[in-house]
């Protein structure tokens, strides 16, 4: 598997060694982001650097590992009651009366984010590249859970990263009602009719 540098700008030192071990000047830019173009992945300026900024990422990142539906759905659930929590201390700590009061609630609120960060790790939504995180942003460029969402920069990401993940086909026929407009699924395409309203033939498009 090719690995390519990439650099942490929050730990570097500016000790700057890996400009003069990289072979290929990948290290040598001005914005510090290594240019994975030029690359080569031999490990230089990783084993050179003194404030261990830079590691070794793969090139390109494997599917996301496959989780049951039931895991997720119970994951998931746990994610946003973690959220709320969060949330909610954030709010405490806004309000707080005292300087104890404010740390205490703000030490609560990032322990609660780091948990969150675990559980979202485990039902499968920390690689962007994954299905199921472009699933997540697109319900949440649909659904801002609030006015100060950037919606922007989601839908920058679902245009920017491709998903890696190959959906399995269903086996199922997708229809959209002509006369409600309601989307449905069936098995077979023999005597179909609407759930919502009961149309039928030449009432019923067959989507692709």
């Amino acid at each position: 598997m090719k690995k390519i540098a990439v650099r942490n700008i929050s730990m570097c030192t500016k000790d700057c060694l890996c400009l003069y071990v990289c072979p290929v000047g990948a290290t040598d830019t001005e914005d510090s982001i290594i240019d994975r173009e030029k690359c080569i992945g031999c490990g230089a300026c990783m084993e050179a650097c003194p404030s261990s900024a830079i590691s070794m990422v793969p090139a390109e990142y494997p599917p996301q590992q496959v989780k049951k539906p039931g895991m997720v759905k119970v994951l998931d659930s746990l994610s946003r009651g973690k959220a709320r929590m969060e949330n909610e201390a954030r709010t405490l700590s806004e309000s707080a009366a005292s300087d104890g009061l404010f740390r205490l609630m703000k030490a609560l609120e990032k322990s609660i984010r780091i948990v969150n960060e675990d559980v979202m790790r485990e039902s499968g939504y920390m690689l962007p590249q994954s299905a199921n995180a472009h699933e997540i942003l697109r319900g949440l460029v649909k659904d801002p859970p609030d006015v100060s969402f950037p919606v922007s920069v989601a839908q920058e990401l679902l245009e920017r990263i491709p998903s890696n993940d190959e959906e399995e086909p269903s086996g199922l026929i997708r229809w959209r009602c002509r006369i409600c407009g309601y989307e449905f699924e069936t098995a077979s395409d023999e005597n179909v009719s609407c759930p919502a309203c009961m149309a039928e033939g030449e009432d019923l498009e067959r989507l692709e």
